[in-house]
């Protein structure tokens, strides 16, 4: 990666970025943020030029500029990542923090965020847009669609399916070979030991539906 970049959102997940970036000695131009408290501040030293649907800025996107969308709101997140792709014919570039593991035998697409300490072991694979944050780990042939968060120091191991959008809470354990499904949300510290239902929230060890 050559090109500076804009993080769209300059909250927690956009500082999370930031420090990615550092990590790899990439250069961070500016960030974009709606919340107008923040504009024209600077956050960990980088400065808020303007709002996240600023076209000053994002015409820069693809040019001069790669991009890395922070929004936190997933629903926003979703539709400032398609608005990239319609309007502007850009996707955002992954963060992975220097201080990961990824196996050159992973596949990752784009605009995923891998934090420090996470790894994601061989042959496992990783969609669009995903949330890996400190010290997870994806195991071998596991695989995650788009937009799939997992908390600190989850664990997803081998051979698991997590579909687009679901929610893995910080230190939940997915054993092997199960499927969470779309949308699904598994709680902080859950043990998961078989499959979880599209929308379905749980939690407990081992997890359980909420009633």
């Amino acid at each position: 990666m050559q090109n500076p970049v804009i993080i769209l959102g300059a909250q927690k997940l956009g500082t999370a970025a930031l420090d990615i970036f550092n990590s790899n000695e990439v250069v961070v131009y500016c960030f974009l943020e709606d919340n107008q408290k923040l504009q024209q501040q600077e956050v960990n030293n980088v400065a808020v030029m303007s709002s996240t649907e600023d076209n000053e800025f994002l015409k820069l996107i693809g040019t001069k500029c790669d991009v890395f969308v922070a929004v936190e709101d997933a629903a926003a997140r979703k539709g400032m990542i398609k608005l990239l792709k319609e309007e502007y014919k850009a996707v955002p570039v992954n963060a992975i923090h220097r201080f990961s593991a990824v196996s050159e035998f992973a596949w990752l697409g784009h605009g995923n965020l891998i934090a420090a300490g996470a790894v994601v072991n061989s042959n496992a694979k990783i969609g669009n847009n995903c949330l890996i944050h400190s010290n997870a780990v994806v195991d071998s042939q596991a695989e995650l669609a788009d937009f799939v968060q997992v908390g600190a120091g989850a664990i997803i191991n081998s051979e698991v399916m997590v579909e687009e959008g679901a929610f893995i809470g910080t230190g939940a354990v997915v054993v092997s070979g199960v499927k969470i499904g779309k949308n699904a949300r598994v709680g902080a510290g859950a043990v998961v030991v078989a499959d979880v239902p599209a929308k379905a929230t749980v939690f407990g060890n081992p997890a359980a539906p909420i009633k």
